[in-house]
């Protein structure tokens, strides 16, 4: 999509962008593509998704017709990343792989009402005018990126709080069954020793 196509409510434009025209689209044959972004187009979906680096990004696919007027986008997104660690805020690796399956329908109808169901096929949408490929690559790499990277050896510790004077409440006395066995050990003590 380019910044004539934006609508006026979105001032800036995508990190990256790649649209393919529907009325421009093959209806008897696959349209094919294979998008690898530059170093430029690669650093600003980095900052985008907050990555502190994306080395490689490769979404290979096609856009198939079906049916009278609708498309089908299948593709392969392929992706080295570099995140923050959720933990110390080190670098963490980590190598992408995900399939991406969208269906645009022509005759698509959105549901209305205050209470809506969703759909059980989260992969359909509706037909745009434009479809940005870009757009899909950003956000299907969003979507498979790991929600919370943790560097090697990175361990939560327990933070413990408590007014002073009184015993600090830890994670074993919160367990259900924690104090049963010293429970059990106190109410059969007496009956043993007898």
């Amino acid at each position: 999509m380019s910044k004539e196509t934006l609508p006026p409510s979105d001032p800036t434009p995508p990190a990256f962008s790649h649209p393919m025209r529907v009325a421009a689209l093959a209806t008897r044959k696959p349209t094919r593509f294979k998008i690898t972004p530059n170093a430029a187009e690669r650093a600003a979906l980095a900052q985008v998704l907050d990555l502190l680096d994306l080395p490689k990004v490769t979404f290979n696919g096609e856009l198939r017709p079906t049916g009278s007027r609708d498309f089908i986008l299948e593709a392969q997104l392929t992706a080295d990343v570099v995140q923050a660690c959720s933990i110390t805020l080190a670098p963490v690796p980590a190598a992408i792989k995900d399939t991406v399956l969208r269906r645009y329908l022509a005759n698509w109808v959105t549901p209305e009402g205050d209470e809506v169901e969703m759909p059980e096929d989260d992969t359909s949408e509706p037909l745009p005018e434009v479809i940005d490929l870009g757009d899909v690559l950003t956000e299907a790499l969003a979507l498979a990126l790991p929600l919370y990277p943790r560097a090697a050896g990175a361990e939560l510790g327990e933070a413990i709080f408590a007014e002073p004077g009184v015993e600090p409440l830890k994670d074993e006395a919160l367990k259900p069954f924690a104090g049963l066995a010293a429970l059990k050990a106190k109410l059969s003590g007496p009956e043993d020793a007898s």
